[in-house]
Formats: C-alpha cells, sequence, structure tokens
C-alpha cells in the first residue's frame, strides 16, 4: 500500500440499521486485514493500559445506491495491485459460515450481484476519483 493511503466505506443507506451497521463492520475488518498498516498499532496510556488502535486514519462512511455500488466495484476492480477492494455482496448475507462463503463464491459473478457495500484503501487520487461525488452516510 502507498504512503498516502485514503480508506473509505461506501454503503446502501437503504439496507436496515442493523445490516447497515454489519456491511460496515465487515468491510471494515476486511480493509484492515488486507492492510494492517491502517490499524496494526498499539498505544499504552499514562496508567500502563494498552490498546489497540481502531484506525490511523479517518474512515469516511458515503452512501451509494444498489446501482451505483455496482458500477462502483466494477470500476475499482480495474487497475493496478497496490489498491484494496473490499465488496460485500448482498448473498454473503445467507451464508452464515465462511466455509460455505468460501466454497460459492466462485460460482459467482460479482458483477451480476447485488452488492450491499465496498471498502476501498489505495492512493488518495484513486479513492478521491471513484468516490468524489458521492454523500456521506446520515
Amino acid at each position: 500500500m502507498p504512503s498516502e493511503l485514503r480508506i473509505c466505506v461506501i454503503v446502501n443507506p437503504a439496507l436496515p440499521p442493523g445490516l447497515l451497521a454489519n456491511t460496515v463492520a465487515a468491510i471494515g475488518i476486511g480493509l484492515g486485514a488486507a492492510a494492517p498498516q491502517l490499524a496494526g498499532t498499539r498505544l499504552t496510556d499514562g496508567a500502563g493500559r494498552s490498546i489497540a488502535v481502531s484506525s490511523n486514519r479517518p474512515v469516511p462512511i458515503l452512501q451509494a445506491d444498489a446501482a451505483t455500488l455496482g458500477q462502483l466495484l466494477q470500476r475499482a476492480l480495474e487497475g493496478e495491485r497496490d489498491r484494496v477492494v473490499v465488496p460485500f455482496p448482498a448473498f454473503a448475507r445467507a451464508l452464515h459460515d465462511f466455509a460455505d462463503y468460501e466454497a460459492a463464491f466462485p460460482w459467482r459473478d460479482l458483477s451480476q450481484e447485488v452488492i450491499d457495500g465496498i471498502g476501498l484503501g489505495g492512493p488518495s487520487k484513486w479513492v478521491r476519483s471513484l468516490t468524489g461525488a458521492l454523500k456521506l452516510l446520515r
């Protein structure tokens, strides 16, 4: 990942609050796993208590409808390797065991799937080019 790393999460605001929160959480875990430099730090307070850092940079949560999310995913998947793309396809919600998701994934075409959210990490210019017109989730 480049030193000028920018991240964001884009979700469908039509999702019910619980599914919206779950989508953001799952994408956040994916971004952190793909780019551990986002939060791989521990800090210790004045009393000697150590914590894991939640994030070392802002994580804007943006909104886009399902059609825009699908288009955004296709654009994000084109390009170089120094980028992280973490989609949350809607079909994943019906699978409660990762082994089932892992087995089903090769039989799916993400361009044909409903996407509930996407996490992006990469060069600031790239992330902005994909998300500059999107609004914050409110």
